[in-house]
C-alpha cells in the first residue's frame, strides 16, 4: 500500500482474504522484491524470537534498565545453582505432543480403566509395566492418559519422560533422573543443593523422591516411556525396585522383547494386537483424508492381511493406510495393496514406502541426496537441522530439500524435534541401515566423518554452538578417536557449553574414555585457561574469560575437588571486579560460587561473609524482591541450618519463599511476553487514546524487553516513545521521565555512544536530585552509572563529585560504619590516585581500613586489599619503611587465607571496591597502574 491506499484491485482482494484469517501478518511495503523478502524475513525472525522463543520476565515496573543482566534471570536461577537445559525440556514437551498426535483412540478405554485402578490402589505398589511389541501404541496410550489425568485430576502431579532413540541425549539415565528431581523441586518450592555426580545422583534419587513427595499435597505419577531404551536401564534404574513412597505411582513402558527379566514380575498391562474394527478405522481415517475410497473387496483383503502379530500393530496399520492414501490418487490401489501384503513387518513396509518416494523423484541426483539426508541423520547423535543439511550438501537446493522432507515427514519416516530432523520411529532407522548401509561399519564411519569435518570446521571458525558441543565429542567417541576427543574436550567453549546445559555426566564420561582421572582433567583445564588468558584483551574477552574460569570452578566443585575449585573461582571474581564494577551482579555471582566451596569445606565463617556481600550487591542491583535475592537468602538459610541456627534460617526461608511465590505469580506461564505486551499496547491505544501514563509505562517496559533480547534498534524506538509521551503527559521534570532517560542512556552506553549516554544520564540525575530523597536507590543508581561512564570517558574531574555523592548516599542509607561505605571510600580513593592526588586519597583509605577492621576483623581479605593500596601510597610518597610494614601485614593476611584454602589461589575474594597493582608500583622503571577492581 502506498500512502495508505491500495495499489491495485488484486491487492485489495488479497487484503480482504487475509483480514478474515486468524494468524496472519501483513506488511506494508513499497519497493523491490528482494527488499520485500528481507522485510518478511525480519518480521518472521521477530515472531520466532518473541512469540515462540519468547522470554519470560519478572517484575519490571519502576525498574531502571541499567545493565542487561540487571533485569533478567537465567533459567538456572529457578533451581538455585542447578544447571538446567531448556532445550532438553522443550524436546520432552515436543515428544509428548508428538506421541499424543493421533485422532484415533484404538479402543484404549479398557486400558485407561486399568491405569486408573493403579492410581487408586492402596500403597505400597510396585511400578506398572505397559508392554507391547514395537509400534503397538504404548507412547500414544500413555500420552492420551496423561492428558485425561491433567484434565480430571488437577491436584495430581504428573512427571513424564519420553525416551527417544537409544544413545540419544534423551536416553541418558543421569539426565533423566536429574530432570525428574528438578521438576519435583520446582513443584515443591524447595531449592536445595543437588549433586552433579552421576553415580550419587542415581543413588540419592529415592531419598529425594521420599523427601519431596512428603511435601506434595496429592498424588505423584512418574511415567517413563520406552524405559528399556535407556543405556544400562536395569543398573541405572535400581530405585524402581525399592518400595515407593505412599503417594507415588510409577508407570513404565517397554518392548516385550527387550524387557529386563527382573521387571517381568511387576503387574503388567499388555497391549493387545488391534482388532479388525480398529484396523478398518485407522485405514479409513487415512484414506478419507486423501479422498481415496476402498472397495469392500479391498477392505476385506486388508483385514485378512492385518491379523499376524507384526501386521496388526498401530504403527504398521497407520503406515499401511498412509501408503494406500498416498498412491491411491495417482496409481492403482490393487497394485499397491498387493505390494503391501508382501510386507510382513513394519521395517519391510517402511522399505516399500522409501522405494515409492525414490520412484517419485525426478533424477538420480535427487535420489542420491535422499540417501545422503537419511544416512547423515541416522549417524548423528540427536538429529540434523535443515540449515546444516544445506551446508553439508551445497548442491541441495531449498526447493528439493523442502519437497523431500515433506514426503519423508508425511510418510512417518522423519519428524522434527527442537528444530532437528530425526527418525520418527526406530523401525524407520533400522530400515535405512538395511537399505543403505549393508556394507556395515565402514559406510556408517564415512557418514560420521562427514559430520565430524563439518562441526570441526565450525570450531575452527570459533562457532561453538550447542550443536557442535552435542555432536562432535559424541562422534569422536563413536569413531573411537581418543586423541581428537581429548583435543575437543580441551576446547574450553565446548566443555563450558556441555556443563552449563547440565550435561555433566556426558562430559565426565568423555574424560573417562580418554583415560584421565578427575585431578589430571582439572589440571589440564586450568593450564588451557591460563594459556587462553594470555591472548585475552579488551573488556569483552575478559568478561568471557571470567565466565570460563567460573565454569571450571563450578565443575571442579561438583566433582568434589574443592581445593582445585578455589583458584579458578577466585580468578573469575578478580577479573569481574576489574572488568566490570565492584557492585556488578556478576561479582555477586562469583562471591556466591566461592561461598559454596567454603560451605562444602565447612569453613562457615568465610562462606557467611561472601553470601552477605552477594546479598548486598543483589539487593542494590535488583531490588529486595527479586529471585536472585531469594537465592542468596536461601543459601544463607542453608548455611545457618548447618550451624544449627534454626531461628535465623527459618526467618530467611520465609522471606525467600514470599519472593519466589510473588515472582511465580507474575511470571505465570506467559510465553512470548514481548509480543503479548505489544498486543496489549495496541488494545490500550484503541480504547484509552494514546497519551496516558499507563501507556508510557507499557512502552518503557517494551523497550526494556527488547533491550534484554539485544534488539537495540527496536528498544530505542519504544524507549524514545515512552520518554516523549511521559514528557507530554507528566511534564519533563517528573521522576518517570528520569527513568526513561536513564534507560535510554544505558542503551546508548551499550552501543558505545558515550556522548549521548552522558547527556541523558546528566538529565536523569538532575531530575532525581530535585524529585527524590537524598538516599533514594534510584538516585544512587544514576549516580553510580554516570560516575562509571565519566571514568570510562576519562573525565575524572567530573567523576569526583559523583563518587563523593555515592559515599554520602551510602552513609545515609547504611550508617557511617557500614562496609558498603568503606567500598565507596575505596572507589573514590582510587579515582584520586588515578588523578595523582595521593594526599586526598590517603585519609579515605585509612577510614575504609578502620571500617573493614571493625566490621570483619584484622585478618579479613578486604583489610589486606586496603593495606596493599596504602602501601602503594606510602611508596609513592617515599616512605619506604612504612610501605614495607603495610605490605608485610597485607601479605600475612594473604598467606593466612592461602593456608586456609589449601594454598592454591590468590586471595582477592572481596568486593572491596577499586584497587590498583602494588606489583607495578614497587617494580623499577614502571609507571603506577591504576585499575578498577
Amino acid at each position: 500500500r502506498e500512502d495508505g491506499r491500495v495499489s491495485s484491485v488484486a491487492v485489495q482482494q488479497l487484503i480482504e482474504q487475509i483480514s478474515c484469517m486468524n494468524k496472519a501478518k501483513m506488511i506494508d511495503h513499497v519497493g523491490g522484491v528482494e527488499e520485500g523478502a528481507y522485510e518478511i524475513y525480519n518480521c518472521v525472525e521477530k515472531i520466532i524470537k518473541q512469540d515462540i522463543l519468547g522470554c519470560e520476565m519478572t517484575d519490571l515496573d519502576g525498574k531502571d534498565l541499567g545493565n542487561k543482566e540487571d533485569s533478567t534471570t537465567p533459567e538456572e536461577e529457578v533451581f538455585g545453582d542447578v544447571l538446567w537445559d531448556a532445550h532438553d525440556e522443550q524436546e520432552q514437551m515436543e515428544a509428548f505432543q508428538h506421541a499424543s498426535n493421533s485422532t484415533c483412540e484404538l479402543g484404549f478405554e479398557k486400558y485407561f480403566e486399568r491405569l486408573n485402578d493403579l492410581v487408586a490402589a492402596p500403597a505400597p505398589i510396585p511400578p506398572l509395566l505397559v508392554s507391547g511389541g514395537p509400534g503397538s501404541g504404548k507412547s500414544l496410550l500413555l500420552s492420551k492418559w496423561i492428558q485425561l489425568q491433567q484434565k480430571h485430576s488437577p491436584n495430581t502431579l504428573i512427571l513424564y519422560h519420553f525416551v527417544g532413540r537409544p544413545m540419544s541425549t534423551s536416553s541418558e539415565s543421569a539426565l533423566i533422573i536429574k530432570r525428574l528431581t528438578l521438576k519435583l523441586m520446582q513443584h515443591s518450592w524447595l531449592v536445595s543443593p543437588l549433586t552433579f555426580d552421576p553415580a550419587k545422583l542415581l543413588e540419592e534419587f529415592p531419598r529425594w523422591l521420599e523427601k519431596l513427595s512428603a511435601r506434595h499435597q496429592g498424588s505423584i505419577i512418574i511415567i517413563i516411556d520406552s524405559i528399556d531404551q535407556i543405556q544400562q536401564a536395569e543398573k541405572h534404574m535400581k530405585w524402581l525396585i525399592d518400595p515407593l513412597p505412599v503417594n507415588v505411582r510409577v508407570i513404565v513402558s517397554v518392548n516385550v522383547e527387550t524387557c529386563p527379566q527382573a521387571w517381568r514380575l511387576w503387574p503388567t498391562l499388555h497391549l493387545d494386537p488391534l482388532n479388525s474394527k480398529d484396523v478398518k478405522s485407522l485405514i479409513s481415517a487415512e484414506c478419507n483424508s486423501a479422498n481415496v475410497k476402498l472397495t469392500k473387496e479391498q477392505e476385506k483383503k486388508l483385514e485378512r492381511h492385518c491379523r499376524s502379530a507384526t501386521t496388526c500393530n498401530a504403527l504398521y496399520v497407520t503406515l499401511l493406510g498412509k501408503t494406500i492414501a498416498c498412491v491411491g490418487n495417482t496409481g492403482n490401489v490393487d497394485e499397491i495393496l498387493q505390494q503391501c501384503c508382501q510386507c510382513q513387518d513394519t521395517v519391510s513396509l517402511y522399505r516399500l514406502v522409501l522405494r515409492s518416494i525414490q520412484e517419485s523423484l525426478q533424477s538420480d541426483k535427487e535420489r542420491g541426496l535422499l540417501r545422503e539426508i537419511l544416512c547423515v541423520i541416522g549417524v548423528s547423535h540427536n538429529g540434523v537441522s535443515e540449515s546444516e543439511l544445506m551446508e553439508l550438501y551445497p548442491e541441495l537446493s531449498s526447493a528439493v530439500l523442502a519437497s523431500l522432507l515433506h514426503s519423508l515427514h508425511k510418510m512417518c519416516l522423519l519428524t522434527y524435534g527442537c528444530g532437528l530432523l530425526k527418525f520418527q520411529h526406530l523401525q524407520a532407522w533400522e530400515m535405512v541401515k538395511l537399505e543403505y548401509m549393508e556394507a556395515g561399519e565402514n559406510v556408517i564411519s564415512a557418514y560420521r566423518q562427514k559430520l565430524v569435518e563439518y562441526f570441526t570446521m565450525q570450531l575452527s571458525q570459533d562457532r561453538v554452538t550447542w550443536r557442535s558441543a552435542d555432536e562432535l565429542p559424541w562422534l569422536f567417541q563413536q569413531q573411537g578417536d581418543k586423541q581428537k576427543l581429548h583435543k575437543c574436550l580441551l576446547n574450553l567453549f565446548v566443555s563450558q557449553n556441555l556443563y552449563k546445559r547440565g550435561h555433566f555426566a556426558e562430559l565426565l564420561n568423555y574424560w573417562q574414555l580418554v583415560g584421565k582421572d578427575k585431578s589430571s582433567m582439572a589440571a589440564e583445564y586450568f593450564d588451557s585457561l591460563k594459556e587462553y588468558e594470555k591472548s585475552s584483551e579488551g573488556e569483552e574477552s575478559m568478561i568471557c574469560l571470567a565466565d570460563l574460569y567460573e565454569t571450571l570452578g563450578r565443575f571442579l566443585k561438583d566433582l568434589g575437588l574443592l581445593s582445585q575449585a578455589v583458584a579458578p573461582l577466585q580468578r573469575s571474581l578478580e577479573i569481574r571486579e576489574t572488568a566490570l564494577d565492584p557492585d556488578h551482579p556478576r561479582v555477586a555471582q562469583s562471591l556466591h560460587q566461592l561461598a559454596g566451596v567454603y560451605v562444602q569445606w565447612k569453613k562457615f565463617g568465610n562462606a557467611e561473609q561472601l553470601y552477605k556481600q552477594a546479598l548486598e550487591i543483589s539487593e542494590n542491583a535488583y531490588g529486595a524482591e527479586h529471585p536472585r535475592v531469594a537465592r542468596e537468602l536461601d543459601a544463607l538459610a542453608t548455611l545457618y541450618q548447618k550451624q544449627n541456627k534454626y531461628e535465623q534460617a527459618e526467618q530467611l526461608r520465609k522471606k525467600s519463599f514470599k519472593i519466589r511465590q510473588k515472582a511465580a505469580r507474575q511470571k505465570g506461564s506467559l510465553r512470548g511476553f514481548a509480543l503479548l505486551r505489544q498486543r496489549a499496547l495496541q488494545l490500550e491505544e484503541l480504547t484509552l487514546g494514546k497519551d496516558t501514563p499507563d501507556n508510557a509505562r507499557t512502552l518503557n517496559e517494551l523497550g526494556v524487553l527488547y533491550y534484554l533480547q539485544n534488539n537495540l534498534e527496536t528498544a530505542e524506538l519504544f524507549l524514545k516513545r515512552s520518554l516523549e509521551m511521559r514528557e507530554r503527559v507528566l511534564g519533563s521534570d517528573h521522576p518517570d521521565c528520569a527513568q526513561s532517560l536513564n534507560n535510554l542512556a544505558a542503551l546508548y552506553n551499550e552501543k558505545k555512544h558515550y556522548d549521548k549516554a552522558e547527556e541523558l544520564y546528566e538529565k536523569a540525575l538532575d531530575i532525581r536530585r530535585r524529585a527524590l530523597a537524598p538516599d533514594h536507590p534510584s538516585l544512587a543508581y544514576t549516580v553510580k552509572h554516570l560516575a562509571v561512564l565519566y571514568k570510562k570517558m576519562g573525565k575524572l574531574d567530573k567523576a569526583v563529585p559523583l563518587y563523593e555523592l555515592a559515599v554520602e548516599i551510602r552513609q545515609k542509607s547504611f550508617g557511617p560504619k557500614h562496609p558498603s561505605v568503606a567500598t565507596a571510600l575505596v572507589n573514590l580513593a582510587v579515582l584520586y590516585c588515578q588523578m595523582k592526588k595521593q594526599i586526598e586519597a590517603l585519609p579515605l583509605y585509612e577510614r575504609a581500613l578502620k571500617i573493614y577492621e571493625d566490621s570483619f576483623g584484622h585478618m579479613h581479605p578486604r583489610v589486606g586489599e586496603t593495606l596493599k593500596n596504602l602501601a602503594v601510597l606510602s611508596y609513592e610518597r617515599g616512605d619506604f619503611e612504612k610501605a614495607a610494614e603495610l605490605y608485610k601485614r597485607a601479605m600475612e593476611i594473604k598467606e593466612a587465607e592461602t593456608l586456609l584454602i589449601g594454598g592454591k589461589a590468590a586471595s582477592r575474594h572481596s568486593s572491596s571496591g577499586d584497587t590498583f597493582s602494588l606489583k607495578s608500583a614497587l617494580s623499577p622503571n614502571t609507571l603506577l597502574e591504576h585499575g578498577q577492581r
